[in-house]
């Protein structure tokens, strides 16, 4: 399912296992739901979209945070995103088709931007101070199940998105992006 330029609102519950509601203007679109093990560790989660099939948000193994998968229920692979340092704050998401990232908002808050490498910001998520409900702005056509997975992530590591993005973490200008054949000849 796409949508572009779409607002939609998200309410948290729960402490320990946490539930998010997702509307639109239209209505309820869907609820993820996170769970944790005893030590507080996010080991899974759930997509049940108001119609359509059920997504489960798996932990793949490894050290890094951020390291999921996305499947259907039909068990057939979506996407799945890896941290690969624990230094810098991007989340590398891949889909098969396009590799995306996840970066910090620009400027003071808690937030991220789900990028596109060549086209540049596809939504950009939006947290309250205190986590319990947040937004998310798709900018142009995006399959909403990948924004929902970029939420699950976002959500997870949204204190580290406060400080304003480092030079390295900041999206390309249209100036620092490749030149074009006709500027090369």
């Amino acid at each position: 399912m796409s949508q572009s330029d779409k607002n939609l609102q998200v309410r948290v519950s729960g402490l320990w296992n946490t539930t998010h509601r997702i509307s639109g203007d239209d209505g309820p679109v869907g609820t993820v739901r996170v769970r944790r093990n005893m030590w507080g560790m996010v080991v899974a989660g759930e997509y049940q979209p108001e119609k359509g099939e059920q997504l489960s948000i798996r932990r793949d193994p490894g050290l890094l945070r951020s390291q999921f998968s996305l499947w259907t229920e039909a068990r057939e692979w979506l996407g799945s995103s890896l941290r690969w340092s624990v230094r810098r704050r991007e989340v590398s998401l891949s889909t098969g088709q396009k590799a995306l990232r996840l970066l910090p908002l620009p400027g003071w808050g808690r937030g991220w931007l789900l990028v596109a490498p060549r086209t540049g910001e596809m939504a950009r998520i939006r947290l309250g101070l205190l986590g319990r409900a947040g937004t998310i702005e798709i900018k142009r056509r995006a399959d909403l199940e990948l924004v929902v997975f970029a939420w699950f992530l976002g959500f997870q590591i949204s204190w580290e998105s406060l400080p304003p993005a480092s030079a390295r973490e900041r999206l390309p200008s249209s100036s620092d992006r490749a030149p074009s054949k006709a500027a090369g000849a």
